[in-house]
């Protein structure tokens, strides 16, 4: 397995994905600093209101 980090090929999954904390913490910062991004999707009133039904029926 490869750290999506620094590439390295390791073995020890302590930190899976990644090959130490180091890259973990890299990887972390990264997320803080808003340097990962991912495409938000508008929703309607109308998916809204389904999406509060089905929490309504998992919650009963």
């Amino acid at each position: 397995m490869r750290c999506p980090i620094c590439k390295k090929e390791f073995e020890d999954k302590k930190y899976r994905p990644f090959c130490s904390k180091r890259c973990a913490d890299i990887d972390l910062g990264n997320w803080f600093n808003e340097k990962y991004s991912f495409e938000a999707v508008e929703m309607d009133e109308e998916d809204l209101q389904e999406i509060e039904k089905a929490q309504q029926k998992v919650e009963l």
